[in-house]
């Protein structure tokens, strides 16, 4: 199924907006007259159309977020569907095939955690279907006519929801707001987020319901701390006692309390959490269901049959199955497939550190290079030995497309000049100009008498599994040995500093998976290649950059980044981090992928977003 057929597809379930069939119809090239046909599927009807930025909504001389990017109006909102009274909406079943293993998002490495975390826990604004960014705990968005944005993105004033409590029926306040800032940048919490809020110099409470976050130079990305996945707001009143080396310890990592629609009830790491309504959540009317499980385990491919065809769930995640097989389950009729455009990429991750020697305890460290992965003539040779083709066409078929950037959105980041190929004549001459023989005739080459040997691991998955049976096989031919290693999703993507087979720890030569920015202007996603946020047994592995690549050209694109306010020169060097990665083979993009998850025919108020969880408006949900 090509391109065209996804987006008319996503037009007729009404997934898509008049706006995002203009963004996406310009990206493929279309005619004139398909485009019309396409917006006039779109019909008038589902969301309002979208207004543009004003140009106060951001610093002098910067673009919006998006290029585009608003606040939401009324008549957006309006849209939403509102509940006339809350409850009574009964069981609403949530099938993650990577089951979620803690519930408190800033020790979180998963988004299956971050997802679980969003029902209970709320950030300050989102980021919506539109592109739009959007209050939640607080009351509007700041902006510079209004005055509480600096021009010049050297601090924001976030005014605060009154009258919001913690589940708990203490009140929510900015102590809060200063607090989550305090737990996150304190080092010895070791938080997975803290590169989102290193920027802030301080903040200032001015009153409850006020604060004050300046930042140490000017901000380009003064949204990103408190908004969205990393931006979650944590209880001050709970977890005081548990900031720095107890955080791992809080009993609140299991069971949250937060200010969200729904309370959690029950957690079983690795299986099941049980949310119950929140009956003094602070948005009147909702939330709807009564009851919230969110089953994790199993398969993509179980889960999307359990909602496309037995009716025995409302929502599958993340369905990573073969495009034949997702088709054929949704004739059964019992829900429908949820296609959208994708931030991610399924991507190869290269370790320049040596998973296979261990020092003070500890393998895959920084300072122990990879005794051949550090020579980028053999990183090279591995990437022309990859068919993203094959991969992206047999086995993603709609759900994505092969790639040669890592950052795939938003569009205008991508690199123009970037291409992949698959030449495996080439990639063996990049062996050999690197020295890489194979000296005793058994099929592998050596390398400074090493054996080309790969240990190639990935999360357990039938399209990862053979991906990795496909790349295996075309490096073979070459001259390395490569070993592949399946760990079940709730290990891999498990935040336990004491589990080796973490991706974090990352003890293996190449591994893969997808992720992608969680915001429109993806600095917390590129700063995962920075030598700064190295993971590592100091920091409990929880830093975002887990290939141990350090390159001070590119720490100096992303320290220029963090303060770049031109919009044209953000693109610019957007670009040239993609450049970099790929030029000097730090990750290897195999498919550029679109979001793909499964509703029940009955479930209404979902709102799908490019950058924030499939549950961020879930208090918006309910049944036909």
């Amino acid at each position: 199924m090509d391109q065209l057929e996804v987006l008319r597809r996503a037009v007729a379930s009404g997934q898509v907006t008049r706006r995002d069939v203009l963004k996406r119809a310009a990206t493929l090239g279309l005619t004139a007259p398909v485009i019309a046909s396409l917006l006039a599927a779109c019909g008038g009807g589902g969301q309002a159309t979208p207004t543009a930025a004003p140009a106060a909504q951001t610093p002098a001389g910067q673009a919006s977020p998006t290029q585009g990017a608003a606040t939401a109006t009324p008549q957006a909102q309006a849209t939403q569907p509102v509940p006339s009274q809350r409850g009574g909406g009964g069981t609403l079943r949530l099938l993650w095939w990577q089951a979620p293993t803690i519930i408190n998002p800033h020790l979180a490495q998963g988004t299956k955690d971050f997802d679980a975390s969003n029902i209970v826990l709320e950030a300050l604004a989102y980021f919506d279907a539109e592109d739009k960014l959007v209050p939640r705990l607080a009351e509007e968005i700041p902006s510079v006519e209004k005055g509480t944005l600096d021009p010049e993105g050297r601090w924001v004033i976030w005014k605060l929801r009154k009258n919001v409590k913690w589940h708990d029926g203490q009140p929510f306040t900015a102590k809060d707001v200063k607090f989550t800032w305090e737990y996150v940048t304190d080092e010895k919490t070791t938080a997975t987020t803290i590169a989102s809020y290193r920027a802030i110099e301080s903040i200032e409470i001015i009153d409850d319901h006020t604060v004050k976050v300046t930042f140490k130079q000017p901000n380009p990305a003064w949204f990103e701390p408190f908004v969205g996945d990393f931006g979650l707001i944590l209880p001050e009143h709970i977890l005081r006692e548990y900031k720095g080396e107890k955080a791992r310890n809080a009993p609140f990592n299991l069971k949250p309390i937060g200010t969200g629609p729904y309370k959690v009830v029950d957690f079983r790491p690795g299986d099941v959490v049980v949310y119950e309504i929140n009956q003094d959540y602070w948005q009147e009317g909702k939330p709807y269901f009564d009851r919230v499980e969110m089953k994790g385990g199993g398969d993509a491919t179980s889960a999307a049959r359990a909602v496309l065809q037995t009716g025995e769930a409302d929502w599958a995640w993340n369905l990573q199955v073969e495009a034949q097989v997702l088709l054929q389950l949704e004739k059964a009729g019992q829900g429908k497939l949820v296609i959208g455009p994708g931030a991610n990429t399924e991507r190869i991750m290269v370790n320049f550190a040596d998973p296979h020697t261990e020092k003070d305890g500890a393998r895959a460290e920084p300072d122990v290079p990879h005794p051949f992965l550090t020579n980028k003539n053999i990183r090279q040779a591995i990437a022309l030995a990859i068919r993203r083709d094959v991969i992206a066409e047999q086995l993603y078929g709609p759900a994505g497309q092969a790639t040669a950037n890592n950052l795939n959105a938003p569009a205008r980041f991508k690199h123009p000049d970037l291409k992949w190929e698959f030449d495996l004549e080439k990639a063996a001459q990049l062996l050999d100009e690197a020295g890489a023989k194979d000296t005793n005739g058994d099929g592998v080459r050596e390398y400074n008498g090493k054996p080309l040997y790969l240990l190639y691991q990935t999360s357990i998955n039938s399209i990862r599994q053979r991906t990795q049976e496909i790349i295996k096989a075309e490096l073979e031919k070459i001259g390395f040995q490569v070993e592949l290693k399946s760990i079940d999703a709730s290990v891999f993507f498990s935040s336990d500093p004491g589990n080796p087979d973490t991706y974090g720890h990352f003890y293996a030569d190449l591994e893969m998976y997808t992720n992608g920015p969680t915001n429109p202007f993806p600095l917390n996603w590129a700063r995962r290649y920075h030598s700064r946020e190295v993971a590592r047994k100091a920091n409990n592995w929880s830093g975002v950059n887990i290939t141990r690549y350090q390159n001070p050209e590119m720490d100096k694109v992303l320290d220029q980044l963090a303060t770049e306010l031109d919009p044209e020169k953000q693109t610019q060097l957007f670009r040239q981090v993609n450049w970099i990665t790929v030029t000097d083979v730090v990750e290897i993009p195999l498919v550029h992928r679109n979001e793909v998850s499964a509703a029940a025919k009955n479930l209404t108020g979902y709102q799908t977003s490019t950058w924030a969880s499939d549950v961020w408006n879930i208090a918006d949900w309910r049944r036909a």
